[in-house]
């Protein structure tokens, strides 16, 4: 009888840490802030330049970035994150936002 209630207490501590581990890999993801966004927006912008200095639009690209610092600076962040989107897609680069 007692190795049958070892075994019992043995399963439900089983299922009691996968249920655990399930519910911690569940955990939600905080979003980043719009202030957040322009900041690695901004800082996607400067290591595209330093990559396509060749590029034919940087002088262009780098007018955006002036741009979309300025809005996200001035509290319109969404105006200066498709800004300096606009920059890395004149670049040729994709802008890679951490969290969708």
């Amino acid at each position: 009888m007692q190795r049958f209630w070892i075994s019992v207490t043995g399963a439900l501590l089983s299922i009691s840490l996968i249920t655990a581990a399930a519910g911690a890999s569940n955990a939600k993801v905080v979003p980043l802030t719009r202030t957040e966004r322009c900041t690695n927006l901004s800082r996607q912008v400067d290591e595209a330049l330093e990559t396509h200095a060749a590029a034919t639009q940087v002088t262009a690209a780098k007018a955006l970035q002036r741009k979309g610092n300025r809005f996200c600076a001035n509290k319109k962040q969404a105006q200066g994150i498709r800004m300096l989107a606009n920059a890395l897609k004149l670049l040729g680069v994709t802008p890679i936002d951490p969290v969708q």
